[in-house]
């Protein structure tokens, strides 16, 4: 593969030259040659299959994500990337839950994600498994989220229960993460 910076002949130059090269315009100005790759005897295995088939419902998600959600734009400025490679990218990684912390009438969760967390929820369940309280954290700074306990049972010191948080991200990814007993 030849990369060309500036070349009269070439400069802007995209598509493919008879059955043989290929000249691709990039977006920060440059123009990359390479031949012409012969598929036809491909084969794809299922594990392949499925992943199309994921690739298909990301490329879906992002066309829509790139124009309606306004954060993909801002973090593709003023990088080689656009929005529509952002969203895609963001729909294969689902967040991550880093920790969950109890402290008194309150539990700290550190979670992120490549774009953005979109959302936390937190679930207090006894030793049984009975859900004793659950809604949804507040955002505090950086990767930090926040869910203040109102459950009596909570609230004493050496109480045996366990959190559970579920972060969201904007494709709708979900990670789930138990602590606690």
């Amino acid at each position: 593969m030849a990369k060309i910076r500036t070349n009269v002949i070439v400069e802007g130059l995209s598509g493919k030259l008879g059955n043989q090269v290929i000249f691709r315009h990039l977006r920060d100005g440059r123009t990359v040659v390479c031949a012409k790759q012969d598929f036809s005897r491909r084969v794809f295995s299922t594990g392949q299959k499925s992943h199309q088939e994921r690739f298909r419902e990301a490329a879906a998600y992002a066309r829509e994500a790139s124009v309606s959600q306004r954060i993909y734009a801002q973090m593709a400025s003023g990088t080689t990337r656009n929005a529509y490679n952002l969203a895609l990218g963001d729909w294969f990684h689902p967040p991550v839950i880093h920790g969950i912390q109890r402290q008194e009438g309150k539990v700290l969760i550190q979670a992120s994600d490549d774009v953005q967390v979109a959302g936390l929820r937190v679930m207090i369940v006894d030793e049984g498994g009975a859900a004793l309280e659950q809604g949804e954290a507040v955002h505090l700074r950086g990767d930090w989220w926040e869910y203040g306990v109102s459950s009596p049972t909570c609230q004493v010191p050496g109480s045996k229960y366990r959190v559970i948080a579920e972060a969201r991200d904007l494709p709708g990814n979900v990670t789930r993460r138990e602590e606690g007993v």
